[in-house]
């Protein structure tokens, strides 16, 4: 399952990244220093200012927050799903604030064939 992780290096998260970052559509994944992932998510069609501010607001809900890395994409909710099913098949849960936002809402399962 290499090919559907987001494998993109980390990027410092600052103010001037931030303001780097595209207006478009897409998925993010927002880290702590260690590289361990806080939280996934997903510039949509509601995103005031694209992935710039989807990943300003994540980030701001996050105290450890210090990188993050992104993927523009139109097919921002297929992609963000699938981030989720990949993540909870190599860790076995979703990240904590994926975790509490999802409430009941199930997240797909990726498994070997056959099972």
């Amino acid at each position: 399952m290499a090919g559907v992780r987001l494998t993109k290096p980390w990027r410092e998260l600052d103010d001037a990244a931030i303001a780097a970052l595209p207006g478009q559509l897409g998925v993010f994944e927002i880290g702590d220093e260690d590289g361990s992932t806080l939280e996934l998510g997903f510039a949509g069609g509601r995103s005031r200012f694209g992935l710039r501010s989807a990943i300003a607001e994540a980030a701001a809900k996050h105290e450890g927050a210090t990188c993050f890395r992104y993927e523009v994409t139109m097919q921002y909710w297929s992609r963000f799903e699938e981030l989720l099913a990949v993540y909870l098949a190599d860790h076995g849960e979703l990240p904590a604030a994926n975790a509490e936002s999802r409430g009941d809402r199930r997240v797909g399962r990726i498994g070997a064939p056959g099972v």
